[in-house]
């Protein structure tokens, strides 16, 4: 058994959600989503046995590329989080009705498996493919299925897939490169490579460049709160819960092993960039009026002190980030979700029109408070681990960083209290508020059973990925 029956049953369930029809669709898409989840369970538990459930073939041999998927701690974290989220995902839209409803689910499944192949690719051109395969389904969901108007939901989708794919571009240019000078694509010949600072410098900004406008960071994040915006609120959350984690993945998976010298003499260059997303993010959320633009901001802040962390090049400020992300995907999905129930019973997302939901119905209000809660990382929450451990790896590399970063605890605070105080609280709305369906109350226990659990108990997740995460260090620190 092997890490590539995951990537079947996602396509597999991909073509048989499209050849189930309308009425079937959502169903079909969560089986395969479980099924999915399930055998991702499975494999953990195998690869915790000690069995290899990696998997290499010959591919291409002019160039010489390989189907080759490693599965490691690190990418099998990734691939339950990508796994996992899918399925709530697909389970959270069933109070959604869609035209043509069998190719958005077919369309969900199918990045699902690009993500999922993006992880688990150990081959640079099937790292490259999966990397560009992701990117499709998004833009379809997002222009067909989002919201506002079409001219400018267009213009919002065009831009980030332009973005995405020239970014992208220049990461391929620099597997070509390396390819020329070490003959293979596999990631350990790549490691093997013994690259001038020069070569290092070039390869780190083309992959830089790649990242940067996937997690986003500032100044590549202009098409991000848009998009967020535009895309329909499940095609928000695969960008925000799963695909920007393709960029900050890589990070540690390919940019800074195959580039350590560039990475260590640019270190403090880039913590300072991610930092300055963590303000940035925050003080534009402050002045944000709509709901899910203000939780976009939030999810750039987020994801600047998971940068900053891994820009460390420290087991902590790799551990760190590595928890944050999947604390992140959670808690940023189950925010999105909390928008889109609130979406479907006032039709509206701007804050000012909100408020009094709270007398209405409790159990929400209680559920909503527990996410905003975690998202400025209360102790006992999954976040609150996460963002404990990359503010302690900044600070080993300067105290100012540490408390720069700091800010997005007090500032997320501030923000996320305020927006709640005006959504939920306040006088009883003028406009029922229906109190939430059985789907909609699992959706949200299941994701606050999540990061209460491992925001108690982390150690499982700290196991799994610590020895990847070794592993790469002393691949980085191997010229010292």
């Amino acid at each position: 058994m092997n890490v590539s029956l995951i990537l079947i049953i996602l396509l597999v369930g991909a073509f048989a959600t499209y050849l189930a029809g309308d009425k079937l669709a959502s169903k079909v898409a969560l089986f395969f989503g479980l099924a999915a989840a399930g055998c991702s369970i499975v494999l953990l538990n195998h690869f915790n046995l000690g069995e290899n459930i990696s998997y290499i073939s010959e591919w291409i041999t002019l160039p010489k590329v390989s189907f080759a998927l490693q599965a490691d701690g690190l990418s099998l974290a990734m691939v339950l989080l990508t796994t996992a989220l899918t399925a709530i995902i697909i389970l959270s839209s069933f109070g959604n009705e869609f035209k043509n409803s069998k190719a958005i689910y077919a369309l969900i499944l199918f990045m699902s498996f690009a993500m999922t192949g993006t992880f688990l690719a150990s081959d640079g051109l099937l790292y490259y493919i999966f990397w560009e395969l992701s990117l499709i389904p998004i833009y379809f969901i997002a222009l067909i299925w989002g919201n506002g108007d079409a001219e400018e939901r267009k213009k919002a989708v065009v831009k980030f897939f332009i973005y995405t794919l020239a970014g992208s571009l220049f990461m391929l240019v620099a597997f070509v490169y390396m390819y020329l000078k070490a003959g293979s694509f596999l990631i350990e010949d790549l490691y093997k490579l013994d690259l001038t600072v020069i070569e290092q410098k070039w390869i780190f900004t083309a992959f830089f460049l790649a990242y940067a406008i996937k997690i986003p960071l500032i100044p590549f994040h202009t098409w991000q709160a848009n998009v967020y915006q535009k895309a329909p609120t499940l095609g928000t959350m695969l960008l925000s819960g799963i695909m920007l984690k393709m960029g900050l993945y890589s990070l540690i998976r390919w940019q800074l092993p195959l580039t350590p010298l560039a990475a260590k003499d640019y270190m403090f260059i880039f913590i300072g960039v991610g930092i300055a997303g963590v303000i940035y993010g925050s003080i534009v959320a402050l002045r944000q009026k709509d709901l899910k633009k203000l939780l976009a901001y939030s999810s750039l802040a987020h994801v600047g002190l998971i940068a900053a962390g891994t820009y460390t090049l420290t087991l902590d400020g790799f551990r760190g980030a590595v928890l944050q992300m999947i604390a992140h995907g959670f808690v940023v999905v189950g925010l999105f979700f909390a928008a889109e129930i609130i979406f479907r019973r006032y039709e509206t997302r701007q804050i000012s029109e909100l408020g009094g939901i709270r007398y209405q119905s409790p159990k929400f209000t209680s559920m909503f408070l527990i996410l905003v809660l975690a998202s400025v990382a209360l102790p006992t929450t999954f976040n609150f681990i996460g963002e404990f451990t990359v503010l302690y790896s900044l600070s080993q590399i300067n105290i100012w960083f540490a408390i720069l970063g700091g800010t997005t605890i007090i500032l997320g605070a501030y923000y996320m209290l305020k927006m709640f105080q005006h959504v939920m609280l306040g006088e009883t709305n003028t406009k029922v508020f229906a109190d939430i369906t059985f789907s909609e109350g699992l959706t949200l226990v299941i994701i606050i059973a999540v990061l209460f659990f491992f925001g108690l108990y982390p150690k499982p997740i700290n196991d799994l990925i610590t020895p990847s995460l070794e592993a790469i260090l002393n691949t980085i620190n191997k010229y010292n």
